[in-house]
């Protein structure tokens, strides 16, 4: 039986224009009614996420977010952080020195503030979550005192691309270096993960792996589709994903998550 629903948001939960349709809306209500654990497994910080959080009812004491590609795991009505694991400064200046001759931009994440480093093209971050807080910053200005949750190189999908071809070899044996989207190139703490946050939440709530469903469509994604008892590639999703998942859903536009939560959690307790 599974116990805990782990939710990608961007080409998954949400669709196209960044809305959680009713189906969707309703099911992951039902589910939390039956005592499933639903939980948003995202890149973003938990306060790009309590508009979603609050429209799904996910604020209550028991509910939980995985942030930061794995790098928090939070309690959602309080904030409290109950696994957490950051950059290093020194982490942060290797992958700068890496990208910067590149001319790809670095936006490092601190607490929920993005210190956007100097480079000679500007970096897409903004765009592509405006709800954050942007802030301009000097590599000087960091400090070892600070906290860093990851970097994003922020810039055009093709660029992004061919760039990131000549990152050394060695960049990869340092850290998680995954896409959350077309234009967006993440830097985690090596072995932090979707499916890294996942297991730690699901043992201190007392859960098993086999209890597990993940859903997802990105590269970020692989990992806790991997790792999970079900997991469920949207019909949208990258080939890799396709891949590694268990079963396929319909896609973000067609109520994909609504469906899997139907079919493989509310259907065996006869709830649907």
């Amino acid at each position: 039986m599974i116990k805990l629903v782990a939710i990608d948001l961007d080409g998954t939960l949400l669709n196209s224009k960044k809305e959680i349709s009713l189906r969707n809306k309703e099911t992951l209500k039902k589910a939390k009614a039956a005592g499933i654990k639903v939980v948003i497994c995202t890149g973003r910080p938990l306060k790009a996420i309590h508009h979603i959080l609050e429209e799904l009812n996910l604020e209550e004491a028991g509910d939980y977010s995985v942030t930061f590609n794995g790098g928090l795991v939070q309690k959602n009505d309080t904030a409290e952080i109950m696994e957490k694991k950051a950059l290093t400064l020194d982490e942060v200046k290797r992958i700068y020195e890496v990208v910067q001759p590149l001319a790809l931009p670095l936006d490092v994440i601190s607490d929920g503030i993005v210190l956007q480093l100097p480079s000679v093209n500007e970096s897409l971050y903004a765009k592509a979550n405006p709800v954050l807080t942007f802030e301009k910053a000097e590599l000087s200005d960091l400090t070892e005192d600070m906290i860093f949750n990851k970097c994003i190189s922020a810039a055009e999908a093709e660029f992004l691309d061919n760039q990131s071809l000549k990152f050394p070899k060695e960049l990869y044996d340092e850290f998680e270096i995954i896409k959350s989207r077309d234009i967006l190139l993440e830097f985690m703490p090596k072995g932090v993960t979707k499916a890294y946050g996942i297991e730690l939440l699901a043992k201190d709530l007392g859960i098993k792996q086999s209890e597990i469903m993940a859903i997802g469509d990105e590269e970020n994604d692989l990992p806790m589709i991997e790792y999970a008892k079900i997991g469920v590639a949207m019909k949208n999703a990258v080939p890799m994903i396709k891949v590694a998942a268990t079963v396929e859903t319909d896609t973000n536009e067609n109520d994909g998550v609504a469906k899997a939560i139907e079919k493989y959690i509310l259907e065996p307790l006869g709830m649907n």
